[in-house]
C-alpha cells in the first residue's frame, strides 16, 4: 500500500519530468518522513539510471584567484583576504596534460574553472584550445568561466565543450545575502545563452551558508522550473574558508543534506546529481545515504579548485564497499 501523500504535494510519475513545480510542493517534499523521502527518490533514480553507477569528474582551476565577484563563500574573491594569490590563465598544454592524468586516474569528465566574473572575448581562443585538446582525449568536457554571451557559448561549443557550469548558488530570496556583484537574473541569462546554442548545462548550488530550508527549497524550485532541467546538478556542502564572510558558518545537519539530494533527484529525474564540494568532511555513512537518495556523480582527485577532496584510495575503497562502479558513458552524453 502506498504511503500517504504529504499535504501540498501531488503524486509524481518518475517517467514524466515536470517543469511546473510550485514552491509549496517542493517544501512539502522536504517535509516528508525521511525514510519515505529516500524511498521515493530511490524509485525515481531507478527509473532513469543504474543505481550502482556513479559518474566521475575531475576539476582543475585553470585561472585561480583575483575574481572581481564578492561571493561570500569563495576563497578566490579579490574582496577577501584568504591567502589565495591571483594567477594567470594556464596554457593549453599544461591543462591537457592534467586532463591526461585525470583520465588515467579514472575521470570521465574533465572540468575547467576560471576565477572570472565573465569570459572576455580575448580569452576565448585560449580556452577553446584547452577544450578541444581535452575533448580529443575522449573525455567529456565542462567549463565554468563566469558569465557568457550567446556568441561565446557557441564558440565554446564549437571547440567541443559538452557542459557549461554556472550555479545559482542558493534560492532567489537569499541570494543577496551571499553575493551582490551580480544578480540572480545575470545567472539565469547565462544559462539561457548556454541552452540557446544546444549545450548542456551544469547548475546547482551550495548548502550551509546560513540559509533556511525554505531557501534550499527555493534553489531547487528555481532549477526544476527552468525551461530545461540542468543536465548535471551539483550540490555543494560549504567548505568554510577563513577570511570570507561565510568562514564561520555552521554546518548543515547531515540528514538535511541528504534531504537536499533526495528532493533534487525527485524534481529533476533525468539529471545527474553530483556530490561536489564538502565530501572531504563527510563521513562514509553520509555519502552512502546520499547515493541511496539519488546522487550519481562525484568529483575525484585531491583538490576542488582551492579546497581539499578525498584522495583516490579513499574514494576507491568507498565505491568498492558500496558496490558502485563508474557510469557507462553514452555517446550522446
Amino acid at each position: 500500500m502506498n504511503a500517504p501523500i504529504a499535504q501540498g504535494f501531488r503524486a509524481v510519475d518518475p517517467a514524466e519530468p515536470r517543469h511546473d513545480w510550485t514552491l509549496a510542493e517542493v517544501e512539502a517534499l522536504f517535509e516528508l518522513p525521511f525514510t519515505e523521502l529516500i524511498f521515493r527518490a530511490a524509485q525515481t533514480h531507478r527509473a532513469w539510471f543504474d543505481p550502482t553507477e556513479v559518474q566521475l569528474s575531475q576539476l582543475l582551476s585553470v585561472k585561480t584567484g583575483g575574481c572581481a565577484e564578492n561571493c561570500g563563500y569563495c576563497s578566490q574573491s579579490q574582496h577577501f583576504e584568504t591567502g589565495v594569490p591571483a594567477s594567470k590563465l594556464m596554457d593549453a598544454t599544461t591543462v591537457i596534460a592534467a586532463a591526461m592524468d585525470a583520465k588515467a586516474g579514472g575521470a570521465q569528465r574533465f572540468c575547467m574553472g576560471a576565477a572570472w566574473r565573465d569570459l572576455k572575448d580575448r580569452d576565448v581562443p585560449k580556452v577553446a584550445a584547452m577544450i578541444s585538446g581535452v575533448k580529443a582525449l575522449g573525455l567529456e568536457t565542462c567549463a565554468t568561466l563566469g558569465m557568457l554571451t550567446r556568441d561565446q557559448a557557441q564558440a565554446l561549443k564549437d571547440a567541443g565543450l559538452d557542459y557549461y557550469n554556472h550555479n545559482l548558488d542558493t534560492g532567489p530570496d537569499y541570494y543577496d545575502k551571499v553575493v551582490t556583484t551580480r544578480t540572480y537574473q545575470d545567472r539565469l541569462d547565462t544559462l539561457e545563452a548556454v541552452r540557446s546554442v544546444g549545450m548542456s548545462t551544469c547548475c546547482g548550488g551550495i548548502v550551509g551558508m546560513g540559509e533556511t530550508r525554505r531557501d534550499r527549497a527555493g534553489l531547487l524550485h528555481a532549477l526544476a522550473t527552468l525551461p530545461e532541467h540542468p543536465n548535471s546538478l551539483p550540490i555543494n556542502d560549504l567548505m568554510p574558508i577563513p577570511g570570507t564572510p561565510l568562514g564561520d558558518s555552521e554546518a548543515v545537519d547531515p540528514l538535511e543534506f541528504v534531504r537536499m539530494i533526495a528532493v533534487a533527484r525527485i524534481l529533476c529525474p533525468k539529471t545527474v546529481v553530483r556530490l561536489s564540494a564538502g565530501r572531504e568532511h563527510m563521513s562514509r555513512e553520509l555519502q552512502a545515504l546520499c547515493f541511496m537518495a539519488g546522487a550519481n556523480s562525484m568529483f575525484i582527485g585531491g583538490k576542488l579548485l582551492t579546497t581539499a577532496n578525498p584522495d583516490k584510495d579513499t574514494d576507491a575503497a568507498l565505491m568498492a564497499d558500496l558496490g558502485l562502479k563508474p557510469m557507462t558513458m553514452k555517446v550522446d552524453a
